[in-house]
């Protein structure tokens, strides 16, 4: 999977209501780096990745960051449509 299709899919996933850390787990196991690369490279405990990736954790601000960064993930803040009925 190239670099593009994984941010298409990461697009795509934002489109959907679902979890932030559920769209991080799936860009981090997307992006065609093993997790011990991943922490490897930001200098993240391989034990608070595993939590994190089975929703039983969480990553410092820091660390978010950086992996947003090193994914090259662009967060935008805003409101859900709300559903009139």
């Amino acid at each position: 999977m190239t670099v593009v299709e994984v941010v298409h899919r990461i697009r795509r996933m934002a489109k959907r209501a679902s979890k932030l850390s559920d769209q991080i787990r799936r860009a981090v196991d997307g992006c065609g780096l093993s997790r011990y690369r991943v922490c490897k490279t930001l200098g993240i405990a391989e034990s608070a990745m595993s939590r994190f990736m089975a929703g039983k954790g969480g990553l410092s601000m820091a660390n978010l960051d950086a992996l947003a960064q090193l994914l090259d993930l662009h967060l935008a803040a805003g409101k859900r449509p709300t559903k009139k009925g």
